[in-house]
């Protein structure tokens, strides 16, 4: 009962938005060049799947986004592993991590379209900078968690070093590892659109772009609500995955969320 309450709420305010919108729409408030009405972009989102050309755009940005997030998850999880086990080499790579940090990944953009091309690999090289940090620290500070009497407890076991990890700092690390990588899950949507936007012949962002330079607005829409649902059934998706793991953690009610 309380889910089905739960997800009536949110079915309520989505209507509750429909009807503004085509209440907007049908007093001519703005000009349908610029806000089509929710009829109107739903018969074009139809039409779009009638004629397949959503999917070659859904299915271009989805390779982009997860190719360049699983790499950013690899690269995060082995880099923090290695400052994990060799922490006296973190301070000569701290700063230049800093460094990168601040620099937002769409600022590369012209540079990274000098050096890679407007190929897959500069759109993918977007999205890895976007999720990598996010993902990294995370990972970073699960490891750094691990209690310290457990770990001299597992010595005192004639514990090596791969079994101390294996069974103490890596389980106890997994709910920092999830939220860095849902929120770089997150980070690698928004980047694509922007990336796909600048350079590229395919994708949603691509289509966004295109139909803004046709005034199809009603396209626009769809690329943007399409991009907004795909995000969204992702991360249902994986939190029903990081539940799996936590499973009977009491203090994760956060990965319960729907």
């Amino acid at each position: 009962m309380k889910k089905f309450n739960f997800n009536f709420k949110n079915l309520s305010i989505l209507i509750l938005i429909l009807i503004f919108w085509q209440f907007i729409y049908k007093i001519g408030f703005f000009s349908p060049i610029y806000l089509p009405g929710p009829f109107k972009v739903f018969e074009t989102f139809c039409a779009m799947l009638v004629d397949g050309s959503i999917f070659a755009n859904l299915f271009a940005s989805l390779f982009r986004v997860f190719v360049g997030y699983f790499l950013a998850f690899l690269v995060s999880f082995f880099l923090a592993l290695i400052f994990y086990l060799k922490p006296k080499i973190y301070p000569y790579f701290s700063n230049i991590l800093n460094f990168f940090k601040s620099i937002p990944p769409l600022g590369l953009v012209p540079l990274l379209i000098l050096w890679l091309g407007i190929g897959e690999i500069s759109k993918i090289a977007i999205v890895f900078l976007a999720s990598f940090f996010p993902i990294f620290l995370n990972i970073q500070k699960g490891f750094m968690v691990a209690e310290p009497d457990l770990i001299e407890m597992a010595r005192a076991f004639s514990y090596n070093n791969k079994e101390i990890f294996k069974k103490i700092i890596l389980p106890s690390s997994l709910k920092d590892i999830f939220v860095g990588a849902r929120i770089g899950l997150g980070y690698a949507y928004r980047s694509i659109i922007a990336a796909e936007m600048i350079a590229a012949s395919k994708g949603l962002g691509y289509l966004i772009n295109f139909s803004r330079l046709m005034s199809r607005t009603d396209k626009v829409l769809v690329g943007i609500f399409l991009i907004g649902f795909v995000g969204m059934i992702s991360d249902k998706i994986f939190v029903k995955f990081a539940s799996f793991f936590l499973k009977g953690d009491l203090k994760n009610e956060w990965y319960k969320s729907n």
